[in-house]
């Protein structure tokens, strides 16, 4: 029903910037909430920045300040522009796309794409 597909990752050094871009297919009801994710060797998953439809986003402590979660409705585009980028960052990025739950409203991401690896180097 969604289908993810990330792109834009790559190597740079510490203070560079990357643009993460994640094509998304599908029904609007199925990416109310879209999000983008990393997961690093030996550590879980963790949340980076989350959209919801209408436009709210938030973002983990680590990358306030740092990278933008931004999308293209009409192109059907979510993308992360990360900048000031550290070592700390290298990780496999993943894109989410997920609906609220009934009682809560939160996110509940359902589709995830492939990953994209992004690598800071000192």
């Amino acid at each position: 029903q969604v289908q993810l597909v990330e792109s834009g990752g790559g190597s740079v050094k510490s203070g560079g910037s990357l643009r993460l871009s994640c094509a998304a297919s599908g029904h609007s009801y199925f990416k109310h909430y879209m999000g983008w994710f990393r997961q690093a060797p030996g550590k879980e998953r963790e949340v980076v920045a989350e959209i919801e439809a209408g436009g709210p986003t938030s973002y983990a402590d680590a990358v306030k300040g740092r990278f933008t979660i931004s999308q293209d409705n009409a192109k059907n585009t979510l993308f992360l522009q990360m900048n000031s980028l550290k070592p700390e960052d290298t990780a496999m990025y993943y894109c989410a796309a997920g609906t609220p739950l009934r009682k809560s409203g939160a996110p509940s991401y359902d589709y995830w794409g492939q990953g994209t690896q992004v690598t800071v180097s000192s």
